[in-house]
C-alpha cells in the first residue's frame, strides 16, 4: 500500500491573484484640459487665416427699438446660428473682432459671442445685415450697453463689472484715436414700417 504523503502548506501552490483595475487619478483631468488647450493653439498655428481687430466695431448703433428681438438667428434658426458664429471664431483665428484679445485670454469669459452687424437707415425704416463677428465677452456688452445698464438696475451685474465693461471699451476706443458719436434723434418711421433685411431681401 502507498503510504500517504503529508503535504506542507508551504507546498501548496499559491492561488492566483486577479487583477483590480486601480482607480483613475484625479490628476488626469488637467492633463484633459491641457491637451484641449494645446489643441485649440495647434488649430490656429494651422489656420489659413491670421487674426485681425477693428476697433471701430465697437460704434456699432443701437438697434432700434421696433427692431429688438427680431435678428438673422431668430428668422433663420438655431442651426445656421451655430454654424455662422462657430466660422466667424475660426476666420479669425479665435480672436476678438474689435479690440484683438485671444479667446482665452479675454477678461471674465474665456470663449467668444457673435454679434451682428448691421447697416442702420433711420430714414428709410431699414436694417440691413452685413455679417457676423466674434467679440469678446467685454466687447460686446459695451456695444448693447442698454441691456448692460438695464442689468446693472436689476442687480443682474454689479457696479464693478459695470465699469470695468465701458473702461474697457473707451480704452480701446482712445487706443484708435476714434470717439462714440451721439445716438441718431432724427425722425424715424412708425414702427410698421420698419424691415429687416437680410441677404438683400
Amino acid at each position: 500500500m502507498k503510504k500517504h504523503q503529508k503535504t506542507n502548506a508551504s507546498q501548496l501552490p499559491e492561488p492566483k491573484k486577479s487583477k483590480q483595475k486601480q482607480p483613475k487619478s484625479s490628476q488626469s483631468k488637467p492633463k484633459k484640459s491641457k491637451s484641449k488647450r494645446a489643441r485649440l493653439n495647434a488649430l490656429i498655428r494651422k489656420s489659413a487665416a491670421k487674426p485681425s481687430s477693428d476697433p471701430k466695431i465697437l460704434l456699432h448703433p443701437q438697434i432700434p427699438e421696433p427692431m429688438h428681438g427680431l435678428a438673422p438667428r431668430v428668422i433663420l434658426g438655431a442651426k445656421w446660428w451655430d454654424k455662422t458664429r462657430r466660422a466667424a471664431y475660426k476666420e479669425n483665428a479665435y480672436h476678438c473682432a474689435a479690440c484683438g484679445v485671444f479667446k482665452l485670454q479675454a477678461r471674465f469669459r474665456q470663449w467668444l459671442e457673435g454679434h451682428e452687424l448691421y447697416e442702420v437707415d433711420y430714414l428709410q425704416g431699414r436694417l440691413y445685415y452685413l455679417r457676423t463677428v466674434p467679440l469678446c465677452h467685454c466687447c460686446h456688452n459695451y456695444i448693447h450697453n442698454g441691456r448692460l445698464l438695464w442689468l446693472l438696475e436689476n442687480n443682474e451685474v454689479t457696479h464693478a463689472k459695470y465699469a470695468a465693461i465701458l473702461g474697457h471699451g473707451d480704452a480701446v476706443l482712445r487706443a484708435a484715436n476714434l470717439k462714440k458719436p451721439k445716438p441718431y434723434d432724427g425722425p424715424v418711421p412708425t414702427r410698421e414700417d420698419w424691415r429687416l433685411v437680410l441677404f438683400g431681401k
